[in-house]
């Protein structure tokens, strides 16, 4: 299979960026090709156009299969697994979203819950408790918002997005209300 010079660019650019984002080079080569190729690859098409070896074509597709970002098809007649990307660009956006919540955010909610339920014995831990307990509540925060994201048609993750910085806008509408009120002597109705 051959690339064209903008497809191998791409490619190129994901693979780099994939190194950036914690996954190995040929695993983000691998990914991009197979999200903008319209039809399935077998490991040797995906091997001969990234020049890799069928060893590291097959290792970078259990590790995309891991993330739930591509799956295997089998076509009638031909011995061959091949494979393609799952969704559209929303469905895998949440994917990586979920997997890098379980794999980085719940494990370390895991280890600060256990560290929590110690209470501090002196003032430096007392001061690292407090500082371990505002880590808990953000990280509590981000999951919970993940697990809502996952939930979201993806028109309303569009539109939420789109809303951008006049979200928060509005909430500095809300607070400049607020103030006024206290300052007033009122209370929001």
């Amino acid at each position: 299979m051959q690339m064209t010079p903008k497809v191998q660019s791409f490619v190129m650019h994901f693979g780099e960026m994939g190194s950036r984002w914690g996954i190995n080079r040929t695993v983000g080569q691998l990914f991009a090709l197979l999200v903008i190729h319209e039809e399935p690859l077998n490991a040797e098409e995906l091997g001969a156009a990234l020049s890799i070896s069928r060893g590291n074509v097959s290792m970078g597709l259990k590790e995309l299969q891991s993330w739930r970002l591509v799956k295997p098809y089998h076509v009638p007649g031909d011995r061959k697994e091949y494979y393609s990307a799952v969704g559209d660009v929303w469905d895998m956006g949440i994917k990586v979203l979920e997997e890098r919540r379980k794999r980085e955010i719940d494990p370390t909610l895991s280890v600060l819950r256990d560290l929590l339920l110690e209470a501090p014995t002196n003032t430096a831990d007392t001061f690292a408790h407090k500082k371990m307990e505002e880590i808990h509540d953000l990280l509590e925060l981000v999951s919970n918002w993940s697990a809502d994201l996952q939930d979201m048609s993806h028109d309303n993750l569009k539109t939420l997005m789109k809303l951008g910085a006049g979200v928060g806008k509005v909430l500095d509408i809300k607070d400049r209300l607020l103030n006024k009120k206290a300052q007033n002597g009122t209370e929001l109705e």
